[in-house]
């Protein structure tokens, strides 16, 4: 088990060389150390409407107000601690209609709960295509690290991700640095509160203007419908002239065995 994690690992770095796929409006989630079960496959619907947003073309890319992004999410479960997820993601305007925009390919490990570590610790890779009509990067490439912990009714988990473009406006930047942070209580043991966090800070060598960085800080609520489901709701705010400025977000998920 330990030897195949290592193999895994090392074959997931050395994607590095590859190519930023960054959240945008599409996938906005802070990710848990869990991977989805073996022999399980889920399906996620992101639902995203930007309220406040950008409301012209800039450098050619379609307005972000009064836009819906929709993105179908779907990750199989290969072993205990192996999963693989796909993305199509799709925007949606009274101007453009509903359009396909890109798709995302995100392998995932974890330390296994064998281990008996007191935090859990995952890594995830996603590659993908994203039209140049929503982004100036058309090939992008992620590495997530994932931290988190249960303590009582409280629960943290900390995605220090590291971003690359592979071909696009922002491909001198190299590797660009994009934090993602959620804190969340237990209210009841149906309902959870939590706090989440989006940044994008720039090139790790040095880091971009305040005002071009991107800071978006959520309240969320998350509903425990049961194993198989997963329910978050949230509204955010950004707060630099490179943010969105409202967004609300829902995500609505459905794990079924094969």
């Amino acid at each position: 088990m330990v030897r195949d994690l290592v193999r895994l690992m090392l074959a997931l770095a050395a994607l590095a060389p590859l190519g930023v796929a960054a959240q945008d409006n599409y996938e906005i989630q802070v990710y848990g150390s869990q991977t989805v079960g073996r022999d399980t496959t889920m399906f996620e619907l992101h639902s995203n409407f930007t309220a406040d947003g950008r409301r012209t073309v800039q450098d050619g890319l379609w307005p972000t107000e009064d836009a819906e992004h929709e993105t179908l999410e779907i990750t199989h479960g290969w072993t205990p601690w192996f999963e693989t997820g796909f993305y199509l993601f799709t925007y949606v305007s009274g101007h453009e209609g509903w359009q396909w925009v890109g798709d995302h390919i995100r392998p995932r490990i974890r330390v296994p709960d064998s281990w008996g570590w007191p935090i859990g610790l995952s890594l995830s890779t996603e590659i993908g295509y994203q039209r140049p009509t929503v982004s100036q990067d058309t090939w992008t490439w992620e590495i997530r690290p994932i931290i988190d912990q249960t303590i009582g009714r409280w629960y943290w988990s900390v995605n220090p991700a590291l971003e690359r473009s592979w071909k696009g406006a922002t491909v001198n930047q190299g590797l660009v640095f994009a934090p993602n942070v959620t804190v969340g209580y237990d209210v009841t043991h149906f309902v959870n509160l939590a706090a989440e966090y989006y940044g994008s800070y720039g090139s790790i060598t040095k880091f971009s203007p305040y005002d071009q960085q991107q800071h978006q800080l959520f309240g969320c609520i998350n509903l425990d419908f049961g194993p198989m489901w997963e329910f978050n709701f949230g509204v955010g705010n950004g707060w630099t002239p490179a943010t969105d400025h409202v967004i609300i977000k829902m995500i609505l998920g459905r794990r079924m065995g094969f």
